[in-house]
């Protein structure tokens, strides 16, 4: 028997009782933080139309489907408001990646709303880690 996969997210647990099924539905999030753990894994997996159905229509850029990285770990900081009886929310995580054998870190604080009943990433200030 295989072992379930644990989600990329860092949350602990497995994958399809994390952000498996937000990557699959994303009304299925609840909080900002759970939609941002959810784009964080949908990278980690090479999920990218989940990141573009997750973007606010407003400020969503075009996609490419790759990146190039190798997304290795995430490490959410702070989450003020965003909760299910909120409309918008901020998330700061720092999420680790390697560029082949260099290792990188992408610190942002990550603004979303809630457009809908659904949460959406709107845009977000990278810092210098």
């Amino acid at each position: 028997m295989r072992a379930e996969q644990m989600c990329p997210c860092g949350s602990g647990t497995p994958l399809s009782s994390c952000c498996g099924p937000v990557i699959d539905d994303p009304r299925v999030a609840t909080t900002a933080e759970q939609l941002m753990r959810s784009r964080y894994t949908a990278r980690a997996l090479g999920r990218w139309n989940h990141l573009w159905v997750t973007w606010h229509p407003r400020t969503r850029p075009e996609l490419a489907d790759e990146d190039g990285l190798r997304w290795t770990g995430l490490e959410v900081l702070r989450a003020e408001a965003g909760t299910a009886g909120d409309d918008a929310g901020v998330v700061e995580y720092r999420a680790s990646y390697r560029e082949g054998a260099r290792p990188g870190v992408l610190h942002e604080v990550a603004r979303f709303r809630r457009r809908a009943g659904r949460w959406f990433y709107v845009d977000g200030d990278l810092l210098e880690t």
